[in-house]
């Protein structure tokens, strides 16, 4: 099968385009003009340059390509978000997920798409969430809801033109924030990441690893549509995983701050993301693509990945 990767630079398409290419697929990297020469795209994959956002380059590009699947990675986050300004940092992606999503299914023609949505944008609540659960437009910080908005509409595309959303969790693995040199990874490792009004976010983590897996089981299922939660297997809350996080790393343990102190330096979202976030259930994309997470939990992953990405750099 000929598929095409948007974003094939990114965290997960540098795991995913190998993966792909291994299993058998005629992988095409979609790059925006200057992108391949920041994150070259694997060693032997087809490339076509085009800016997501021009709909004529994209459309030429695309039907060039002659895709049978198209998988839509798009996305622009910066490596460090400041919580209280998240709708100007995602404002770039924002575009991608509406416009550029728009784009892309337009030039695809009748070719799959499968879309990268985000599994934490849950209406807060107990337990883990399924595709079912309604999304968080009650209470929802004004921050987030530029953000929120734009995954709806990347799903309404998707769906409707007969795709597949992978709702995925907070992304680590190589490249992340969450890697050995990350931006988060830097800062919990200086113990400057503290526990928000005592850090009771849920959080459900995703494997880029993961990522390109479900991908590459979704290929294999043409009758596969709708929202899955791509994620792994025990949500964690913050204020378990972050202590460990830090351990892992030998640096500081977090400390502790009040929410309405915290609130003046990173805003409302800021504080919700810490003690608000609901975690995901994946049952329903375990059964639909026979697909598991590489680690069942987190911690497992952070273990691995860093003590890995450690012993490569000695």
């Amino acid at each position: 099968m000929r598929v095409l990767v948007a974003g094939a630079t990114g965290v997960i398409g540098n795991r995913m385009v190998p993966l792909l290419t291994a299993v058998g697929h005629d992988v095409i990297g979609l790059v925006r003009p200057g992108g391949a020469g920041r994150a070259p795209v694997a060693t032997g994959t087809e490339v076509v340059i085009a800016d997501a956002l021009d709909r004529e380059a994209l459309r030429r590009a695309v039907r060039e390509a002659a895709p049978d699947a198209v998988v839509n990675m798009l996305t622009a986050i910066p490596a460090t978000i400041d919580p209280k300004r998240l709708s100007r940092d995602f404002a770039l992606t924002n575009r991608l997920r509406t416009e550029g999503t728009r784009n892309l299914i337009d030039a695809a023609g009748e070719a799959r798409i499968i879309s990268q949505g985000l599994a934490y944008a849950y209406q807060p609540g107990e337990g883990p969430a399924d595709e079912d659960a309604p999304l968080w437009r009650t209470g929802t910080p004004r921050q987030f809801a530029p953000v929120l908005d734009a995954l709806v509409e990347l799903e309404r595309l998707t769906t409707q033109a007969g795709g597949l959303v992978l709702r995925l969790g907070h992304l680590y693995g190589p490249g992340s924030i969450y890697s050995a040199e990350g931006s988060f990874t830097r800062q919990a490792r200086a113990g400057k990441v503290p526990l928000v009004g005592g850090g009771n976010a849920v959080f459900s983590f995703t494997h880029a690893d993961d990522v390109a897996a479900a991908v590459a089981a979704a290929l294999d299922k043409d009758g596969v549509t709708g929202v899955l939660n791509v994620v792994d297997d025990h949500p964690v809350p913050l204020h378990e995983w972050l202590p460990a996080f830090s351990g892992i790393l030998g640096g500081r343990a977090p400390g502790k701050a009040p929410a309405a102190l915290a609130r003046l330096a990173v805003g409302r979202w800021g504080v919700a993301f810490m003690n608000e976030l609901r975690g995901a259930d994946n049952a329903r994309a375990r059964l639909s693509l026979d697909w598991r997470p590489r680690y069942a939990s987190v911690l497992e992953g952070f273990a691995a990945d860093l003590s890995a990405e450690t012993a490569r750099s000695l």
